[in-house]
């Protein structure tokens, strides 16, 4: 059985410093708001290259907390990408704004710059990048037109951890950036967390009391914030994780690379772009199929878990799908991504000759 995720095998490489961060923690007895925390929010903001970090209690809460610490407010509306994860648009509307959706570029899945100008009304106020599978979206072409519109740029970098474009780390390039450290992730807890990175100080100070009820001392209640902390156990598990994470992301790429070379003369699938391969995390290896379904289904046979990603983007989802009573015609590029997509695994669980195997299997079924 080669397994989509076997989180299991990686945690083994590392136990002795988990089980030591483990008992460094309960003997400690401080389990929120800790030495920990405070350690994992500077280490992660000097790997990303930015200034402050924030933990919070997941992907979620990171993204919701970063648009309102960035200012968005209800009637606010927020460009998003059509093709990702539905948690995007929910954060959008956890702070009463509207997502309004624009579609993927084929290639990439990332937003198109291209379409992003028609999408903006006077009630724009910020625009959403995904780094969909690990992969940068196109930050200056983007980062641009938010200029020329006065636009915030807050990333959605949930599944980029250590994704680059040119010398600039996921997470450092629009006014605040929000991870995910959900165990499936590049960089993953042993439960949920989640962090925003920025270099803006009033935004950091914003996400501290906006994380903590409102406030940054006790009993004092500045604004109507929330209960979203990344725990103490958490922050420690996820320093030692961090240590190894641009090894295992060198593994990721190396699996990227090898699945690039065997595939490459499939005439019916559709590979990842790869001409960035070296600076892609490679959250995700997602070839493209109209016989999706098939190959999932032969690989499955053999042994081989695969994943879709995503097989109902957000226009389609009932959430939103009043909206968008047409959106097979209205987003067709991401109607075609959703149906043809595959997740293929990948990640540091698995050698080389997995890979191998995953390719025979590929080519014999096609």
């Amino acid at each position: 059985m080669i397994g989509f995720y076997n989180l299991a095998s990686q945690h083994e490489a590392v136990a002795d410093e988990l089980t030591a961060a483990f008992h460094r923690v309960m003997g400690r007895g401080q389990f929120v708001l800790g030495e920990e925390l405070a350690a994992f929010e500077t280490e992660f903001a000097d790997f990303c290259g930015t200034k402050f970090c924030v933990g919070v209690g997941n992907g979620f809460d990171a993204l919701t907390l970063g648009l309102k610490a960035a200012g968005i407010s209800p009637g606010d509306e927020v460009i998003v990408p059509a093709n990702t994860f539905v948690a995007t648009w929910l954060s959008v509307s956890a702070c009463g704004g509207t997502p309004v959706p624009v579609e993927p570029d084929p290639v990439t899945y990332n937003i198109s710059p291209e379409k992003l100008a028609s999408a903006i009304t006077p009630r724009t106020r910020a625009i959403v990048p995904v780094h969909l599978y690990g992969k940068i979206a196109d930050m200056a072409p983007v980062s641009d037109i938010a200029e020329q519109h006065g636009l915030l740029v807050i990333e959605d970098a949930a599944q980029s951890h250590g994704a680059c474009s040119g010398d600039v780390r996921s997470g450092a390039f629009g006014l605040a950036a929000a991870f995910s450290f959900y165990p499936g992730k590049n960089l993953g807890a042993l439960g949920d967390g989640g962090a925003v990175t920025t270099a803006d100080k009033d935004v950091y100070e914003r996400l501290l009391r906006l994380r903590n009820y409102g406030s940054v001392e006790k009993y004092q209640h500045e604004v109507a914030g929330v209960n979203s902390r990344l725990d103490e156990l958490q922050a420690a598990f996820l320093r030692i994780k961090l240590r190894h994470l641009d090894v295992w992301n060198g593994q990721r790429r190396a699996q990227a690379r090898r699945y690039l070379e065997q595939l490459s003369g499939c005439e019916h699938l559709q590979l990842p772009d790869s001409r960035h391969i070296d600076e892609d995390a490679w959250h995700l290896f997602v070839v493209r199929s109209r016989a999706r379904d098939q190959l999932m289904s032969w690989l499955n046979g053999h042994g081989v878990q695969t994943m879709v990603h995503y097989p109902k983007a957000p226009p389609w989802q009932p959430a939103y799908s009043q909206q968008f009573p047409s959106a097979a015609q209205r987003f067709p590029v991401t109607a075609r991504i959703q149906d043809e997509v595959l997740s293929l695994p990948i990640g540091p669980h698995l050698a080389l000759n997995d890979i191998d195997e995953v390719c025979d299997l590929i080519l014999r079924a096609i």
